[in-house]
Order: structure tokens, then C-alpha cells, then sequence
């Protein structure tokens, strides 16, 4: 079983931590990271997510190839998720449908706290078109850039939970985590808050080989 997260930006060190808290979710299946090539170095809002699709065809195109099982779209943004579900041989998914759908399966109504107020309206649009938005209470920006975030500084982690704090007095049951580099700060940011803190990154690292198996 191999799966493969496909960065949609060109940075690198984003892929790496990606696949680090995949690999950690779930050691038991083969997860290997893709960079894409000359895409934005992150994804901050639709035209960024316009720029990053070329790269992505041609890793599902590669994904063929190689035969891998499934693949996940590693942005928080769902980037191309229906065109290259269609244009793949395997199961796709992204991650932010994967944390929405851990939330839902958990019976949790859910917020979701993510970078730039340019991606709430894709974030939003994306909720409405999967069938989430009765189950999501809010979506918050917390006006922190993706490479900032992707940094982890100690005054990142407190500003994101004081974030989720807000969200969970507002009544959210659950905070599901907005970007891909907020991954590797989910268990800090559990311990900080004592919050249900959801990422998409490892919550995907368990529904693709599912869904790998149940598609012949």
C-alpha cells in the first residue's frame, strides 16, 4: 500500500513536515510526499490554487504510473480535488475534506481555524459543496501567513490557541485545523487548549488506505 501527499505549493520543507505526521499517524502503509514545480511556495487564496493545478495533473499522471494506491491533495484548500478525482486511476482525497469528515463521523459540530482571510471563501465554498456546512459553526482566519504558521514559533502556537479557544467558547465541539503546516502543532495545541483539535494531514493518512481498499 503506498500513498502519496501531493504538495500543491513549492516549498519543500512544508512536504517534508507533511509527510512526517502521516508517516506518524499511520507507520503501518508506505506515505511518500510530492513537491510541485514552479506553484506558488504556498497557496493563499484561488489564484495561488489556479497556479499550483498544472503541477498537480502532471502527479496524477505520475501516480499512474508508478501505480501508487491513493493520493491526498496535502493543502487545507482541497486544491483541484474534483478535476484530478476524476482525471485519477485511485482514490483522491484532501485534507480538508479528510478533517471535515473525521469531525462528521465523530458526531462533532465543528470550526475551522485557518491562515489569511483570502481562503475563507474557497474553505467556504468547498464546506457547502461536500455537505458539511449545517455541521460547521464557523470559520476563522487567524490572519497568520502559511509559511508563518509552517514556522511553529512559540508565538505562532499561542496565537492559534487562543484561536481555538475562542472557537470552543463560541460552541464549537471541535476545531479542525486550517493548513497543512499546523500538522505537527496539533498536539501542542491539544495540551494548550484541551480542545478536540482535528488535522486533515493525519486524518488522511487513515481514511486514503481505506478508501484504497474498498475501490477495486
Amino acid at each position: 500500500m503506498r500513498i502519496v501527499y501531493m504538495n500543491p505549493n513549492s516549498t519543500q520543507a512544508m512536504t517534508d513536515s507533511m509527510v512526517a505526521v502521516a508517516r506518524a499517524a499511520n507507520p503501518n502503509v508506505q506515505i511518500d510526499g510530492w513537491t510541485n514545480i514552479g506553484a506558488p511556495p504556498a497557496i493563499e487564496g484561488p489564484e495561488h490554487g489556479e497556479m499550483a493545478l498544472d503541477g498537480l495533473r502532471r502527479m496524477v499522471a505520475r501516480a499512474k504510473r508508478e501505480g501508487v494506491d491513493a493520493l491526498v491533495i496535502g493543502c487545507f484548500d482541497d486544491t483541484g480535488l474534483l478535476e484530478l478525482r476524476a482525471q485519477a486511476h485511485c482514490p483522491v482525497i484532501g485534507i480538508g475534506q479528510a478533517g471535515y469528515a473525521a469531525a462528521d463521523l465523530l458526531g462533532l459540530r465543528f470550526a475551522v481555524l485557518t491562515t489569511l482571510p483570502v481562503s475563507l471563501p474557497v474553505i467556504e465554498g468547498n464546506i457547502a459543496a461536500l455537505g458539511y456546512s449545517p455541521q460547521c459553526l464557523k470559520i476563522m482566519a487567524s490572519g497568520l501567513p502559511v509559511l508563518t504558521v509552517e514556522e511553529g514559533s512559540e508565538k505562532t502556537r499561542r496565537h492559534l490557541a487562543n484561536g481555538i479557544d475562542a472557537l470552543t467558547a463560541e460552541g464549537a465541539q471541535a476545531v479542525v485545523l486550517g493548513c497543512a503546516g499546523m500538522g505537527r502543532l496539533r498536539d501542542d495545541l491539544t495540551a494548550r487548549t484541551g480542545a478536540v483539535v482535528i488535522d486533515g494531514v493525519a486524518a488522511a493518512a487513515q481514511l486514503a488506505p481505506a478508501l484504497a481498499r474498498i475501490k477495486p
